[in-house]
């Protein structure tokens, strides 16, 4: 868990909400970190799907 560069502040944290909830530190890290890959990955699409159709004359007129 060191080599994720958390503070002894957060370390300790996330000590005490994984022995909280009966878990481990490197579970409650990996759920963290799996909900905000799909947060991110879903708002990256979404403004990729938007800039796609705010710009589609010109994207097919560079594809061409």
């Amino acid at each position: 868990m060191n080599d994720l560069g958390l503070s002894a502040e957060l370390r300790a944290a996330l000590e005490d909400l994984a022995d909280a909830t009966g878990r481990s530190a490197e579970e409650v890290a990996a759920e963290a970190v799996r909900r905000y890959v799909a947060g991110e990955r879903g708002r990256v699409l979404g403004v990729a799907e938007r800039l796609g159709g705010a710009h589609a004359g010109l994207l097919k007129r560079l594809g061409e």
